[in-house]
């Protein structure tokens, strides 16, 4: 399997799925006596010369209906393959299941798809969802395997050393402790391990007294804590179906939930574990006998009989929740819905696992708005605590079609971004992989908020970008494209991205480093596009030892490499080493350094020295921060000896801009030009559903007064990664979703830097106020007094209505950009500029005192100067329009100029 380039490498169901597990260093747990069926042997030899041989320690012949094992591949904490269990094993006899191309002696008593492991797979073997013995740590990739003490889960035989199990999969796992090894493809323990003495089966808890039908509400099982009081006792329920799970690939099961027991602590609702059963309809009302089990954290019923009291009617009304939720616990299995509006946080999960994570409005990543420690600690709780996770209802994996929020096939026409809207979320509330998820059994009310944008305009006559590529390998089968066709679509995807941004200069993350091969691949293919020889590249050759280095490509025409690029190696196996190139802007001769950089990223161990201190501020914050001090006293030498005064740090920091490395280069004189531009709220990048910046543009201060405009580009992380390049683990209607455009090009958005280097024309004085932008063409229709967005004339607009006395007002804003200065230059900004206030049909008579209802001339208590005309033409009649006279600054070009000039901006309409 390809990594993914994460901050963090777990792929989990959820990211809060194994927030429970604690380190991975943890001391394996002891193993148990073996009382039930349980492993004895495990084959992972050649090829496909996979099998797990099962035992009976027992005295007793054992039924194996209800038995299962059950396969959970690469981490994962869904099932991949389930076996259901038939047929009998003797007292003291063995049970062989082996994958379907076998090769070995002797031959098995099944074939099935849980035998196509690997080394780094969780097998479980359970009865009615209690777990009895395991191989492996559900939710954990080890990578090649499990090993210790030379027995390890790959490429060996290994059998039991005596009569134990391992109960409990969410340990840490030593294989050494239960088994001892033999070489790979040794098949000669099979069918010889025994224990002696064989020991009792363990009988099932009768309780005191069998509750009559009836007699327990579903509260009652489910009790106020998280584990019910009547485990492995027979009840009796009568309750409503309310969602069922029972297709392929699903939960093997329904949930029920009755009238309630008026207890706010208790869950009304339960999980009814049911293989092979008669399919049950949503409303049938149910009488079920069977066996409270607490299946991986969820209180389930594995029924005796069940017994229909009423063909299915009117189902129960869905509970209503708001989020926070609180307790999850207290609704567990039950119907519920969501009213409120929620927005897309988080869908990495999406693909795989068809999850989608939701909060009440979008999350920051803490060390991005806050310092570390309490504050960026208090802002990661608060964002925790307002979310809530909806699954898509099946424990498979890349189930297709993956469907959308709002309940139809996703697909070209039909996405979804980051930052979109749903309201009514509605389906069964599950605990499944150590966390609470809602399982949709209807489709959401969905409204797109956040649409694909445009490339900024960043404005200046030398445009320079910073592009993390996510792992763009010719060789392939590494960290890339598994085959050429995956690498043809990666380079046409990071093309056309390319290609519509049109920079000067870009630096580049992640590109294999076999210089010159995998940048001259993605050179090639970009000349292809926008016309031979359009770009070149700086040939760096192979630096460094990682896998992956930083490349400069560059337009020809534009801008002239200077002297040879410079590397700073820290030479500490962590940062990859630093690239350093100057260039002439060829119109106006002037000189720019640029620097590109890929620091040590958070998702793995430094030295012990620099651990995760839980500030915020994750793994290797003190290598990030001696990396930027390198980089900052390296640079201050000037090390392509040309004496250029401008110096632009860029690339991947992997560093959010309260922490420390980021304080590094700004107490040496840089200006964070993402946080100059747009804030604490610019982003570039989502992890954990929480926006930030990894990606930077850092200018020194004579850089810093020639930037006009800097803003990542979101064509990347807020698309879900069903559009991406690779072909691994989709079915034809995913893989059909690929398109040669930018979306999903990458992980990481570019950043873009517009600098001014040419020569300007001043302003007479600078503008008193950033001006409201002016359409360059009328609106038309009636958008100034509708809600919501619309695009007209080509443009994007936003209206918010609000009741004001006797009328209602309306608040017009255009996307457009806006120019300011700073520091004495020029500077660009794209957003949502106001562009007019209507007031909404009311009696002329309302407005006899006020201006704005009459024609003429006025200066209003600010000092601003005022026109307003009424039933005018332009007007369109019965009604006013106003407009204020105002300093802008309006741009010619790579010409600047401060004028002053009415600017449109009131309406007033009469009834």
């Amino acid at each position: 399997m390809k990594l993914r380039s994460r901050i963090a490498a777990l792929s989990a169901a959820a990211a809060t799925t194994l927030a429970g597990l604690g380190a991975l260093a943890v001391s394996p747990a002891q193993a148990a006596p073996a009382a039930d069926l349980m492993i004895s042997v495990y084959v992972e030899g050649s090829s496909n010369n996979k099998a797990v041989e099962l035992y009976n320690p027992t005295t007793a012949e054992l039924d194996l209906s209800g038995y299962s094992l059950t396969l959970y591949s690469n981490g994962g904490t869904s099932p991949q393959s389930t076996l259901a269990l038939s047929g009998s094993v003797a007292s003291g006899g063995h049970y062989l299941v082996t994958n379907s191309q076998w090769a070995l002696v002797p031959a098995g008593d099944t074939t099935h798809a849980v035998a196509n492991y690997n080394g780094d797979d969780t097998l479980v073997l359970s009865r009615g969802g209690a777990v009895l013995d395991s191989i492996g740590q559900l939710g954990v990739d080890p990578g090649t395997n499990w090993s210790a003490n030379e027995v390890a889960t790959s490429e060996m035989t290994l059998t039991k050393k005596a009569c134990t199990v391992d109960n409990d999969p969410s340990d840490a796992y030593d294989p050494s402790v239960d088994f001892e090894a033999s070489p790979q493809n040794d098949a000669t323990t099979l069918g010889t391990f025994q224990c002696d003495p064989l020991v009792e089966p363990q009988p099932t808890e009768e309780p005191s007294e069998t509750p009559q039908p009836g007699d327990l509400t579903i509260g009652e099982i489910q009790g106020s804590t998280d584990t019910s009081p009547y485990v492995n006792q027979a009840v009796t329920i009568d309750a409503w179906v309310t969602a069922t799970f029972q297709g392929n690939g699903q939960f093997n099961g329904y949930y029920v939930q009755d009238e309630g027991d008026g207890d706010d602590a208790t869950s009304d609702g339960l999980f009814v574990y049911a293989p092979d059963a008669e399919p049950r309809a949503v409303g049938e009302q149910v009488r079920i006998a069977g066996t409270v089990v607490e299946a991986f954290g969820q209180t389930q019923l594995n029924p005796t009989s069940v017994t229909v009291l009423a063909a299915a009617g009117d189902p129960i009304a869905a509970t209503e929740l708001t989020v926070p939720v609180g307790d999850f616990e207290s609704y567990e299995g039950m119907y519920v819905t969501f009213p409120q509006d929620l927005t897309i946080l988080e869908f990495f999960n999406f693909d795989r696992f068809g999850e989608i994570v939701y909060g009440l409005d979008r999350q920051w990543t803490p060390t991005g708005v806050a310092e570390p420690g309490p504050a960026a600690q208090a802002i990661a709780a608060q964002n925790a605590a307002n979310r809530v996770i909806a699954d898509d209802g099946f424990n498979s994996q890349n189930v297709s079609p993956a469907i959308h929020p709002n309940g139809e096939p996703f697909a070209r026409d039909n996405y979804f971004r980051g930052g979109d809207k749903v309201t009514n979320l509605t389906g069964i509330m599950s605990y499944r992989n150590n966390t609470y998820k809602v399982q949709p059994t209807q489709g959401a009310d969905y409204t797109a908020v956040n649409e694909r944008p445009a490339v900024p305009e960043v404005g200046g006559d030398f445009k320079i970008t910073s592009f993390n590529v996510l792992n763009y390998f010719t060789t392939l089968n590494e960290r890339g494209a598994v085959t050429s066709t995956e690498l043809e679509r990666q380079q046409a995807k990071i093309v056309a991205a390319l290609a519509e941004i049109d920079a000067d200069v870009v630096g580049l993350m992640e590109i294999e480093n076999n210089a010159p091969t995998a940048v001259a691949h993605l050179v090639a293919g970009l000349n292809a596009e926008v016309g031979a020889g359009t770009y070149d590249f700086i040939d760096t050759g192979v630096v460094g030892t990682d896998e992956i280095f930083q490349a400069i490509i560059y337009k020809t025409a534009t801008a002239e490499p200077v002297g040879d690029f410079e590397a700073l190696d820290f030479n500490d196996g962590k940062n990859r080493p630093s690239l350093l190139q100057t260039f002439r802007h060829i119109a106006s001769g002037e000189l720019v350094s640029l620097n590109v950089n890929h620091l040590k990223s958070k998702g793995s161990d430094c030295l012990p020295e620099d651990p995760d201190t839980g500030d915020g501020s994750g793994n290797c914050n003190l290598t990030r921060v001696e990396a930027a001090q390198d980089i900052v006293e390296w640079l201050a030498t000037d090390p392509t000896g040309q004496g250029s005064s401008r110096t632009i740090v860029m690339g991947d920091l992997n560093s959010y801009d309260y922490e420390d490395p980021i304080d590094v280069f700004v107490e040496a004189g840089y200006t964070d030009l993402e946080k100059r531009f747009n804030g604490d709220e610019a982003y570039s990048y989502v992890f954990d559903g929480q926006l930030g910046y990894l990606d930077y543009g850092l200018a020194n201060e004579a850089a810093a007064a020639d930037v006009v405009g800097t803003s990542s580009w979101h064509i990347n992380s807020d698309e879900s990664d069903l559009f991406d390049y690779s072909m691994e683990f989709k079915a034809d209607n995913e893989d059909a979703l690929w398109a040669a455009d930018p979306y999903r090009s990458s992980d990481h958005d570019p950043v873009i830097i517009g600098l001014q280097l040419g020569e300007t024309t001043e302003p007479t004085e600078e503008p008193t106020e950033e001006p409201s932008e002016e359409p360059t063409e009328e609106p038309e229709g009636d958008l100034y007094e509708t809600p919501g967005f619309h695009d007209v004339n080509g443009r994007r607009w936003m209206t918010v209505c609000e009741p004001y006395s006797i009328t209602v007002r309306c608040f017009t804003y255009i996307w457009g950009t806006t120019i300011g200065t700073w520091n004495g230059a020029y500077y660009q900004h794209n957003g949502w500029t106001f562009n007019n206030l209507t007031y909404l049909g009311s009696p002329r008579s309302a407005w006899a005192d006020n201006p704005l209802g009459h024609t003429g001339r006025w200066t209003a208590a600010d000092g601003r100067q005022w026109r307003t005309e009424c039933d005018t033409p332009a007007v369109g009649g019965n009604g006013c329009r106003s407009y204020v006279t105002a300093t802008v600054i309006e741009r010619n070009g790579n010409t600047y100029r401060t004028v002053t000039k009415e600017v449109f901006n009131n309406i007033v309409r009469f009834s």
